[in-house]
């Protein structure tokens, strides 16, 4: 029996979304919460500029190289059609993930926004939060996976993670933008590293059943609303084989840290993260067990971050 969620909103978060609601103030919350990641990049020593015009100049002297369609048309699956939800503006940039932009920009947010989750502000935090996931996942998990789904691979940074905690596995990244998925190519041909990467909706995959030990999610959940959640709880039940394991790393609905977060940070979070009110009255214990898992064991790993897994029932 799992613990009842309250799913009311707080009324911090009420108003919140009345303002969200007002368009000229989500944009004005959105251009904010862009600056504020921009500047507290580069208060920790990472050169946000001038690391992403590199990597979209591929180290040459072009603004943008033209390698990059090339890419993109290798990676993208022309047939695949976007789920409405995923065509709305989120993370500050007007067409989500499909577009350059946040492409380009997603490895140097990611250091940005994760200085922050220990009280030293360090440019580490991002590879602190990385490490506290894979130690829970050495813990619960007592036999080495031998073929993984990194769900929502984003560039890659979650998949070449993974590929080095398990160096004899198998590593797939599968993520709906295509955009995301020729910068993780790219990467991964720099580092000549051998992971497959695939462009599919996580909720329908095309991939074979029971193909899996360990299905990977890490910071995708809180990006979606509770319906597409429980269609990938699903279908990442078809995708294991027996005895296999769903891993989940995502932010805390829990955590103090967000009852205590002041509405004007709140609102500069909440208008870069459409579905936050969603997952935070996602019964995720229930939603799991009822798509075919075992209940699933819920670690805290950061002051403000969960690890959830469950093993296939």
């Amino acid at each position: 029996m799992t613990a009842t969620v309250n799913t009311a909103p707080r009324f911090a978060s009420q108003v919140v979304n009345g303002l969200l609601a007002i368009k000229p103030l989500a944009n004005l919350a959105k251009h904010q919460a862009r600056q504020m990641i921009i500047k507290r990049a580069e208060s920790i020593g990472v050169a946000w500029r001038k690391e992403v015009q590199a990597l979209r100049s591929r180290g040459g002297t072009e603004n943008f190289s033209p390698d990059w369609e090339a890419e993109l048309a290798s990676v993208q699956n022309p047939a695949l059609s976007y789920p409405d939800y995923y065509l709305k503006p989120f993370h500050a940039y007007e067409t989500g993930n499909l577009n350059w932009e946040a492409a380009t920009e997603v490895e140097v947010a990611a250091y940005a926004v994760h200085a922050k989750i220990w009280s030293d502000g360090s440019i580490q935090g991002d590879a602190m939060l990385r490490q506290s996931y894979h130690d829970i996942l050495k813990a619960q998990i007592p036999t080495a996976p031998q073929d993984i789904l990194d769900m929502g691979c984003s560039v890659g940074l979650s998949s070449f993670a993974l590929q080095n905690l398990y160096p004899q596995a198998k590593v797939t990244g599968l993520d709906l933008s295509p955009y995301f998925l020729a910068v993780a190519q790219y990467r991964s041909q720099q580092s000549d590293t051998k992971i497959s990467w695939i462009h599919a909706a996580a909720e329908s995959t095309d991939l074979p059943a029971a193909s899996f030990d360990l299905v990977s999610n890490f910071l995708m959940y809180h990006e979606l609303p509770q319906s597409a959640t429980k269609e990938i709880f699903r279908e990442a039940r078809r995708l294991l084989r027996p005895n296999g394991y769903i891993a989940i790393m995502d932010m805390n609905p829990k955590s103090e840290i967000y009852s205590k977060m002041p509405p004007y940070i709140l609102t500069l979070l909440k208008s870069t993260e459409p579905y936050l009110d969603e997952y935070f009255s996602l019964d995720i214990e229930q939603a799991l067990m009822e798509a075919g898992f075992t209940k699933p064991t819920i670690i805290s790993n950061t002051p403000r971050h969960r690890t959830v897994i469950a093993q296939v029932s």
